[in-house]
């Protein structure tokens, strides 16, 4: 179910929605988080850059994932990243006093919200153990299986940072592993064999 299904037609005008195209910057990293977003169809990222110019990107969300749910209500509630539009989608943006009355008028919302700020927190211990696997190759299987066996992706250099890896080296490991038949690299979709 998508968590904006739950809402009643008057509960809808409580959101802003936002049609925006691939590249867009929705909010700098130090903004002040004063809403969440949903991401209702498209994909965004929460990217930072390092002084030398590295990008990290710090989680990419698809369809009814959520941003700014562990901001809003922080005692530091500023971006820690950019918030960048990786393909042209349509975002939900909900205000913090207009969610909570969300939260406290509709048990269905209120469901779905938890959900769905239970399956983040799951898929951050997910990317702590990633970061915690040394090898390429065995960080590569971890998001594999984490992904059930089939990755779509935009490019191999958006990958190679969500994997934390250099773009050479997950190229080299794709390489390899194509050649021993363990994947199959068609359309944007790495399958494991």
């Amino acid at each position: 179910m998508n968590i904006l299904d739950t809402l009643k037609p008057s509960q809808i005008k409580l959101l802003n929605i936002k049609n925006l195209k691939k590249g867009n910057v929705l909010f700098y990293e130090n903004d002040k988080c004063e809403s969440i977003g949903i991401v209702v169809t498209g994909q965004v990222s929460i990217v930072s850059y390092l002084a030398d110019g590295k990008e990290i990107i710090y989680n990419t969300l698809k369809e009814n994932e959520i941003f700014g749910n562990n901001l809003v209500f922080s005692t530091d509630p500023y971006y820690k990243g950019n918030i960048i539009i990786d393909i042209d989608s349509k975002i939900a943006i909900i205000k913090k006093n207009d969610l909570l009355k969300l939260l406290e008028s509709n048990q269905s919302f209120l469901e779905e919200y938890l959900k769905v700020q239970s399956n983040f927190t799951k898929s951050l211990n997910n990317r702590i153990k990633l970061l915690s696997i040394d090898s390429a190759e065995e960080r590569f299987y971890f998001y594999m299986h984490e992904h059930k066996n089939v990755i779509k992706y935009v490019s191999i250099s958006n990958l190679a940072k969500q994997l934390y890896l250099k773009r050479e080296t997950l190229s080299r490991l794709i390489s390899k592993l194509e050649k021993q038949k363990k994947i199959n690299k068609k359309d944007k979709y790495i399958t494991l064999i």
